[in-house]
């Protein structure tokens, strides 16, 4: 079974994958690490009052501080509690994270799966998942997202344990990370387009030791890892 990636809910959860969209792991670390250093804790109240130029020094563009400002406000107002999500229909929570401006499904599933531990949140997005139900399924080619919901269907209430197998499949098959991707980033993740001819399928020999796959967000622990494999020798 594979280690569960589980992110902190609310506010710092959410913020955190905004921060990292189009973004490398590296790159939205470091951001993220001077965000959490100027807000701590980080709440909605202290983003509301922060100057938009003042975000902008720590790394986020303007459509990011517009998003995360317009999250911030949707809190402040009592319209939105992110962690009542977690017990709310997957379909229904997805709906209200995506109304939200600048959170698009990819983004909604991740705080659903990783930041709620949400059991039926369905990343029909993300290219990892689609890659790995076509080896796995004997698919003729990748599934689009409009064909993911349909084959999950006999899944439910549990499609969001079968996306962290799925996952975990995919770092096997084609041993590399798991890590979620979104597919309007295929060519940027290295997943190479479906081939003409189907690969070899997994042994059971192959499948016996599935290693955890990383995480969508950083953890503090990987970022004090990097920083002190950068520290130069004495």
């Amino acid at each position: 079974m594979p280690q569960l990636r589980r992110r902190p809910a609310g506010l710092p959860g959410l913020a955190a994958i905004v921060v990292g969209q189009q973004l490398s792991i590296a790159s939205a670390s470091a951001i993220w690490s001077r965000l959490e250093i100027a807000f701590d804790p980080f709440h909605h109240d202290a983003l509301l009052r922060s100057r938009a130029d003042r975000l902008a020094r720590l790394g986020l563009s303007a459509a990011k501080i517009k998003t995360l400002k317009h999250i911030a406000q949707e809190i402040a107002d009592k319209r939105l509690d992110l962690d009542a999500l977690a017990d709310a229909d997957a379909d229904e929570a997805h709906r209200i994270l995506t109304s939200l401006h600048g959170v698009g499904p990819w983004t909604a599933d991740i705080y659903l799966l990783f930041c709620l531990g949400h059991g039926d949140a369905w990343p029909v997005g993300d290219l990892a998942v689609q890659e790995a139900m076509r080896i796995g399924l004997d698919l003729p080619s990748r599934p689009t997202a409009k064909e993911m919901n349909p084959l999950a269907e006999d899944w439910r209430p549990f499609r969001g344990v079968a996306a962290h197998l799925w996952w975990a499949y995919y770092k096997v098959a084609r041993k590399r990370d798991g890590a979620p991707v979104p597919a309007s980033r295929a060519s940027a993740s290295g997943i190479p387009p479906t081939p003409n001819t189907r690969p070899t399928r997994l042994t059971p020999s192959s499948r016996a030791r599935p290693e955890p796959v990383s995480d969508p967000v950083p953890t503090a622990t990987a970022r004090r890892t990097t920083n002190a494999r950068r520290r130069p020798r004495t």
